[in-house]
């Protein structure tokens, strides 16, 4: 009962200074507000960089064929014939590590319809691991097999973008598609990945959606293409999961400088490094952001202290009058360190909502991913509360040492 009738009359103190309690408040609600929203902001880039890493595989290397102008190219081809079936394979047999591979060829399109509508993606050949290494999830119908590609199949998955183009009805399985010159039946339709970027670190991202995948061996038969281009326009690699990945890369680019003769015409992309780059970047922006929102809960907190100072003298004949009446210095101190750590603790809890409505707003108008984290929180309540409490000792300590008599006759 002591307590609760403390924390009224200090609701009731603060009551009667509204807009001095209310400016007092605006720091710690800024600096909490601040950390929640800035936590919040790098749990959900950090999900969604994971999210975004999981489509390319986190524990997969993928090989991509650089393009060249023809009169570079032609030097290029003279040591080296590009990026091939045989890499992947040569891969796969001479490194342990490397479980398997997938390879993948993007053929020049220049129409995709179907009975139904047009769409603007693109054909790709694909050989029947590529689906399990890329993580990509069915809508309907079946993924592409290794039948279908030993038996040079005239079948078509689609991404999910290219099946609303081409099939604005739905049921695009079992319906035929015309890709340049020839026909094919649709099997299956992709599930969209649902990604807020297109791209990562600078690698696109996404784009599989909008495409319609052949089996490779049809690709590569039935669809001519240009002089001197690679057999294959990208391998994807599958590492052991003991084995670290970027370890990995140093060998597969070895084994890759030999086979192509030291020839640059490939790049190579390890997703577990992206990620590590990425979260590295975000621990350098969290530890600025904390830096600033830090900051704000100082300024808060010096805040806190001089209103409370500033209080002290408004109310040194009333501390005086408690003195003469009986109450201890403790209890004036209860009182000033009651009222300081009132004051931050309804400045948590309006920087709570402060925070989440501003993480909201970023999150609408930059579309940045948010996650909510209740570490965050709890963390930054908490420490809004550790500094209220911090700063309104010393004014405590100063009221409850005035002495009665000087108190009672000051003006």
């Amino acid at each position: 009962m002591k307590y609760l009738s403390l924390f009224v009359d200090t609701l009731t103190e603060l009551a009667h200074h509204k807009l001095r309690t209310l400016l007092t408040l605006l720091g710690m609600i800024f600096g909490v507000g601040a950390v929640i929203a800035m936590l919040n902001i790098g749990e959900g880039a950090e999900r969604e960089a994971l999210k975004m890493i999981n489509t390319m595989g986190l524990h997969n290397l993928i090989v991509e064929s650089k393009d060249f102008e023809e009169k570079e190219l032609k030097e290029q081809r003279k040591h080296s014939t590009g990026l091939s079936i045989r890499d992947g394979e040569i891969s796969v047999a001479s490194l342990p590590f490397i479980t398997q591979f997938s390879a993948q060829k993007k053929l020049d399109t220049y129409s995709i319809f179907s009975a139904q509508g047009k769409s603007d993606g693109e054909a790709t050949g694909v050989s029947p691991s590529f689906f399990e290494l890329s993580k990509f999830q069915l809508a309907s119908g079946r993924l592409l097999n290794s039948n279908d590609d030993l038996a040079f199949s005239q079948v078509a998955l689609l991404g999910s973008t290219t099946a609303k183009q081409l099939f604005p009805l739905g049921n695009a399985v079992g319906q035929n598609v015309k890709i340049n010159h020839l026909w094919f039946k649709v099997v299956g339709v992709l599930k969209a990945p649902f990604l807020k970027k297109e791209q990562f670190q600078g690698i696109k991202l996404g784009g599989d959606q909008n495409q319609v995948f052949l089996p490779l061996k049809t690709a590569l038969h039935k669809f001519p293409s240009k002089d001197l281009v690679s057999e294959v326009t990208s391998l994807k690699l599958k590492v052991s999961e003991d084995v670290d990945p970027v370890a990995a890369a140093q060998a597969i680019s070895h084994l890759l400088e030999r086979r192509h003769n030291d020839v640059d015409d490939y790049k190579l992309i390890v997703p577990a490094a992206l990620l590590a780059q990425q979260k590295q970047t975000q621990q350098i922006f969290n530890i600025v952001m904390s830096c600033v929102a830090g900051i704000s809960l100082l300024v808060g907190g010096i805040g806190i202290m001089n209103i409370m100072l500033a209080t002290v003298l408004e109310r040194t004949k009333e501390i005086g009058l408690l003195r003469a009446v009986g109450a201890t210095q403790k209890d004036i101190q209860m009182q000033f360190i009651a009222e300081s750590f009132t004051i931050s603790i309804l400045g948590g809890i309006l920087g709570v909502v402060f925070g989440i409505l501003l993480s909201e707003l970023i999150s609408v108008y930059s579309e940045w991913a948010v996650s909510w984290s209740i570490s965050a929180i709890v963390l930054s309540f908490s420490i809004c509360a550790l500094v209220g409490l911090t700063f309104g000792v010393y004014p405590a300590v100063k009221a409850s040492k005035l002495d009665p008599i000087d108190a009672l006759q000051s003006d």
